[in-house]
């Protein structure tokens, strides 16, 4: 398989609909706890200029990017495993 092709699978795989909305959940929860633990005091102070607001953007993102990548590393090794090769039908999207 080359690198475009396996680039590809990937995105494919990232940007299906089950993996998408996993992610968005958890990249919700987890970030408004991260929010609330980094920035508490400049929440409850009202103190958000636009660079404290980019943090919060970047801080939802994180969560977001690792359940995706976790989410792609687990449907290639189940996919591996069976021997499909990528050609199979994504989990949870039947």
């Amino acid at each position: 398989m080359t690198v475009g092709r396996v680039n590809a699978e990937w995105l494919r795989l990232a940007l299906s609909p089950p993996v998408v909305r996993r992610a968005l959940k958890y990249a919700v929860v987890v970030g408004a706890i991260l929010i609330a633990i980094n920035h508490w005091d400049a929440l409850l102070a009202g103190d958000l200029p636009g660079s404290r607001l980019a943090k919060m953007a970047l801080t939802v993102c994180v969560p977001y990017l690792v359940s995706t990548f976790s989410s792609v590393g687990a449907m290639r090794e189940a996919q591996s495993r069976q021997g499909l090769g990528g050609g199979g039908s994504l989990p949870g999207s039947q």
